[in-house]
């Protein structure tokens, strides 16, 4: 019998890597429209709701509760699992380098804040669910994110700038990997733990070695530049998302890593994308003279 997901933020980042994904496993997937779609009927008889609303970092604290409180409604009524595209802010700047699922929540700052609570609400109400967490994306288009929007963006004059420390690492996800997973944990869910919490291993690179891999796989010499944090502050008063930016500013300067240990014991038999071949789709919107690599998966 054919499954079927709904996908919440289809148009998005996470959103329509998923969509995507889940459609070539043979999923029945259903795109959430919130200009004519009601939650409670689009969500009937979903086996998956993958929540991949994310909505400015200025307009979290009105709108991320009231948006899952109606997910966890819904997915209740259909006794559905929910997939949560989980960040790293919930740890704080006191974590420890090593991230895993056991890792305590010590973020006290209001972005980090609220993410702890609406992944708490999720456990509280009993709702199925799955956060999957992942470091910053990497994706195959420019989709607005830290790497196309802010580091990449001058790849293409040979310059990448890397916004903290560039001698410590830092966890990244290849986003059509951390999607193709969300579809393997979702075709076992009902071996899992009515709530589980999987940091996907993804890469771990300081900036100096993502410079030196992008350069290998675009065959020019990249130049590593510091970004400049102060012409920023002069746009805060017109462009209030970027005092989330800066709030989570602290990331760029803290070693970690996220450990894969429960992620391989769940998906034992999951291949990653080879990090080169993951850099070298990742710039291919920013560099479209660079060569473009055989599609290959690593061994498991």
């Amino acid at each position: 019998m054919q499954q079927t997901v709904l996908i919440l933020g289809a148009n998005g980042r996470f959103g329509s890597n998923a969509a995507q994904a889940f459609a070539a496993a043979g999923w029945q997937v259903r795109k959430f429209d919130r200009s004519r779609d009601r939650l409670e009927q689009a969500a009937r008889g979903a086996d998956v709701i993958v929540n991949a609303w994310n909505p400015p970092y200025h307009h979290w604290a009105k709108e991320i509760p009231a948006l899952h409180a109606r997910v966890r409604r819904a997915a209740l009524e259909n006794d559905a699992t929910v997939i949560i595209p989980g960040n790293v802010y919930v740890f704080g700047p006191d974590a420890p380098f090593r991230w895993t699922s056991d890792t305590p929540h010590l973020a006290t700052n209001p972005l980090g804040k609220l993410r702890i609570d609406m992944e708490n609400a999720y456990r509280r109400d009993g709702v199925r669910t799955i956060v999957l967490r992942s470091g910053d994306y990497i994706d195959t288009s420019a989709s607005g994110n830290w790497f196309d929007m802010l580091m990449g963006k001058h790849l293409s004059k040979g310059k990448f700038y890397y916004p903290g420390r560039a001698d410590i690492p830092h966890a990244w996800g290849y986003l059509p990997d951390v999607a193709r997973a969300a579809v393997m944990l979702s075709e076992k869910r009902d071996q899992l733990k009515r709530f589980e919490d999987v940091p996907f291993p993804g890469y771990t690179l300081t900036g100096q070695e993502l410079v030196a891999a992008i350069s290998k796989v675009s065959g020019r010499d990249i130049k590593l530049k510091k970004m400049l944090w102060w012409p920023m502050n002069f746009a805060r008063p017109f462009a209030p998302v970027l005092n989330g930016i800066f709030e989570m500013r602290y990331l760029w300067n803290l070693p970690h890593r996220l450990d894969g240990e429960r992620f391989n014991a769940l998906l034992p038999d999951f291949q990653p994308t080879p990090m080169e071949e993951a850099l070298a789709r990742g710039i291919a919107p920013l560099m479209p003279d660079a060569a473009s690599p055989k599609p290959r998966r690593a061994a498991a």
